[in-house]
């Protein structure tokens, strides 16, 4: 069956291409990401692109070389420029026998982009230390580029289009001004790419540019393009919904209005009849939820109003949750630029149920597979943050469904050019966005000079290596053990910054699969686990819920990550 949408894209190309946001000049159009101010990467052969008359020749002149290249029968030119050191300023030419454009303020160095949902979309603005950190943001060799939001059922050539006066969707030097403008990025740049580069200043001594693209409350499905959703073995699933969209997007696309108004106007009425009263009740609520946590008492419930707000209808094209739509408005368009590597905090659409928990561990590195694929850059590192501790504290030692998302993104770093770090201490109990982002950053920056600079340094905490069965106690042994396992996190001395004596977290089970709170016990560079109850105990897990308590670290200061030593099912059910 023929795409209406794809056959529309394809007679009116050059309108399209002219109305997207991007540099323009005379006939010759480049993709957003071009731009003044941009950060090339350095130690590879730049990609540079975009769109012309067919047949018209290009001309790019930059570091005292000229590179040449002819606009091809689909309206496109591509050209790679040299390999290059860190420096810069340098200016770049492009032109053609009717035109010169001039691109200015162009840097060599890093080129990292931030990516997936509302943990690393959280901006700098909004952080814990957030106002320090703007304060003291001068380094001008920090650039960013923040990839407005956009879903597509269509793989989209530029960026959604911006206003001319606007910080996003163009290259933008780091300070102070920037990162407080309330209209940059959402609350500012994500503080996790923020500290992240900072992090990658000091140690590397390069410019590093931030790309961001993200977006709240999406499933990694969101973010794979439909080949990639397609190849052998398919997510049909995925695939199907998509197609559904494309099949009736044209009819839905003639009532959506009518249904947008509709909607609209209930609104107005449940907002005058239940929301604004209610809206005083959540104020409330907020204050008495703040004075129980500062008091240690359990929060009180989230209050309901007497009746549901009414539902938006849905969008034609399927909206930001919706298989491959991510990729396809935020990603395509950036595809081919020069980079280092991505940097990817997402997992928790993919874990409300525990089916998708348990899909994760396919999709998750489908989703790294196909970026490589698209990109056209090889295997660039792929560094992604594990979940964070999150919901009520664990009951029992094997509960929820994080812990299987979390499992997943530990299987994925069976990848190559992969790293993750654990941040089950830095989360909170009572906010699926924790405010401090700099224990994730500052984590993030030591497995990419680990994974992408090669430099030899504690990167990780203790990682489960091996299990051996002693009578009525397991014996745990680890990688990654560096100095020596601790209980509790340690301080920069390596010492223990509380005295902390109960080692948390462990679970222990015998033949009925049945886990139980376990007694562990440092002993070496191992851990002994036990129960009494347990005579002959044969698998162990830690930090196996959404909300753990374990406290193992290495005396480096880095957590040991969750795991279990059993391959067992899952259960059919878990609790939330």
């Amino acid at each position: 069956m023929k795409n209406p949408i794809t056959n529309c894209f394809k007679y009116l190309f050059i309108v399209v291409l002219a109305l997207c946001s991007g540099t323009v000049f005379a006939g010759v159009r480049l993709p957003a990401i071009f731009g003044d101010n941009m950060i090339l990467q350095r130690n590879m052969r730049v990609p540079i692109y975009g769109w012309a008359e067919i047949g018209e020749k290009i001309d790019i002149e930059f570091m005292s070389n000229t590179y040449k290249t002819i606009t091809g029968t689909d309206g496109k030119w591509f050209v790679k420029l040299g390999s290059y050191k860190a420096g810069g300023p340098y200016e770049m030419r492009i032109g053609s026998k009717s035109f010169t454009l001039t691109l200015r303020n162009i840097l060599i160095g890093d080129v990292w982009l931030a990516a997936g949902q509302s943990n690393m979309e959280f901006g700098i603005q909004t952080e814990q230390h957030g106002a320090e950190a703007i304060a003291k943001a001068t380094d001008k060799e920090i650039h960013f580029f923040y990839v407005p939001m956009a879903q597509a059922l269509q793989t989209q050539q530029s960026i959604a289009k911006v206003p001319a006066d606007s910080f996003n969707g163009k290259w933008v030097v780091c300070s102070p001004e920037l990162l407080a403008n309330p209209q940059f990025a959402w609350h500012g740049f994500s503080a996790i790419g923020f500290y992240f580069a900072q992090h990658l200043r000091k140690s590397t001594g390069v410019p590093v540019g931030m790309i961001g693209s993200y977006k709240g409350g999406t499933p990694a499905q969101a973010w794979i393009s439909l080949e990639g959703l397609q190849n052998s073995p398919p997510f049909t699933k995925y695939v199907d919904a998509h197609q559904k969209l494309v099949d009736n997007y044209e009819s839905s696309k003639e009532t959506y209005p009518q249904k947008l108004a509709a909607y609209q106007d209930s609104l107005k009425i449940w907002n005058t009849e239940v929301g604004n009263d209610f809206a005083i009740v959540l104020k409330k609520w907020d204050a008495d939820v703040l004075q129980a946590r500062s008091s240690g008492q359990v929060p009180p419930i989230r209050p309901k109003p007497v009746r549901p707000a009414p539902h938006a209808p849905a969008d034609p094209e399927g909206g930001f949750g919706t298989p491959t739509n991510d990729y396809n408005g935020m990603i395509s368009p950036i595809l081919r630029y020069g980079i280092k590597g991505v940097i990817w905090y997402q997992g928790e659409g993919n874990g409300d149920k525990l089916a998708d928990a348990i899909e994760y561990k396919d999709l998750f590195p489908r989703l790294i597979y196909d970026w490589r694929t698209q990109w056209e850059q090889g295997d660039f590192p792929f560094l992604f943050v594990q979940l964070p501790n999150f919901r009520d504290p664990a009951v029992s030692p094997s509960e929820g469904n994080w812990a299987w998302v979390r499992e997943a993104q530990l299987k994925t770093l069976s990848l190559p050019a992969t790293g993750m770090p654990v941040i089950t201490d830095a989360g909170d109990a009572f906010n699926i966005h924790p405010t401090n982002k700099v224990d994730p950053a500052y984590r993030l920056a030591l497995v990419a000079r680990h994974v992408a600079y090669n430099e030899n340094l504690v990167y990780s905490g203790p990682v489960y290596k091996s299990m051996k069965i002693a009578g009525n106690k397991i014996i745990i042994s680890f990688d990654e053990i560096n100095k020596g396992l601790i209980t509790g996190r340690p301080s920069l001395d390596g010492t223990a910054a509380t005295a902390v004596k109960e080692l948390k977290g462990f679970g222990i089970a015998g033949s009925d699969q049945k886990f139980v709170w376990a007694k562990a016990v440092i002993d070496g560079n191992t851990v002994v686990v036990s129960n009494d109850e347990v005579a002959n105990p044969i698998a162990v897990r830690y930090n196996w819920a959404d909300n753990p308590p374990g406290n193992l670290y290495n005396k480096d200061g880095l957590p040991a990550g969750p795991f279990r030593t059993d391959n067992w099912p899952p259960p059919i059910r878990v609790m939330h």
